[in-house]
């Protein structure tokens, strides 16, 4: 297996200790080797691991690190994590009209690098973008097009991310019960790939899951959770 699919693969399973040893140890392979590939997918990783942790400026950091080695070499392919990464510190930290603009340079760049799967991903991200900015309308169209796509391209690691888009427009919208019941669809959707959701969406979560509660009150919200967990995720998104 290579060195991407490896760390990828130790993040989603929220193994960052991992990631870590890996990604430094990868940095002075490429360096070594002048592998400008290789130090642009360990510092992109190096970025996540810091957003994990809460440190977003790290994360940044580590992500310009990243996007700076990429344009170094050339190769437009290669610019494409480092951007997906700063355009989620921008939406973390707050600036949802900053990350709007990023997500949707990330879906041109995609676009043009015929990267199909990557423009859902971006596209999934601008609609929480949307969904924070108010406009409730333009979110509901970008998740139910990539619900759709997801469940016809069989896109199984994609799965869980439909479940929190759900669970985020529910409580948006003020039906805080569905909120609560995709939550526990959206948890059980991860563990059944043995992964856990990443950072901006792992925040998100929170919120919802602290949005429910308070409209429902804890006993209410288990109830609703628990029944989400014994539901199928195509079922409980119809």
């Amino acid at each position: 297996m290579s060195f991407s699919t490896d760390v990828r693969g130790a993040f989603r399973r929220g193994e960052t200790d991992a990631v870590v040893a890996m990604s430094e140890a990868e940095i002075a392979r490429a360096r070594a080797a002048g592998d400008l590939a290789g130090e642009v997918e360990a510092r992109y990783s190096l970025a996540r691991v810091a957003i994990r942790h809460g440190d977003l400026a790290g994360g940044e950091a580590r992500a310009r690190e990243a996007l700076e080695v990429a344009l170094r070499s050339g190769d437009r392919a290669l610019e494409e994590r480092p951007r997906h990464v700063l355009a989620g510190v921008a939406r973390m930290s707050g600036d949802y009209v900053r990350a709007r603009e990023l997500y949707r340079e990330s879906i041109a760049l995609n676009e043009a690098l015929g990267r199909t799967e990557a423009v859902d991903w971006e596209r999934h991200n601008l609609a929480f973008c949307e969904l924070k900015l108010g406009n409730l309308a333009a979110a509901r169209y970008l998740f139910a097009g990539i619900r759709e796509r997801i469940f016809a391209a069989g896109w199984s690691d994609f799965v869980p991310y439909a479940c929190v888009a759900g669970a985020a427009l529910a409580s948006a919208e003020g039906d805080h019960a569905r909120a609560a019941l995709l939550v526990g669809v959206t948890d059980a959707a991860f563990a059944a790939i043995g992964q856990v959701p990443d950072p901006d969406d792992a925040a998100d979560l929170a919120d919802i899951r602290s949005a429910a509660i308070g409209a429902l009150g804890q006993t209410t919200f288990d109830e609703a959770y628990a029944q989400g967990r014994l539901l199928d995720p195509r079922t409980a998104l119809a």
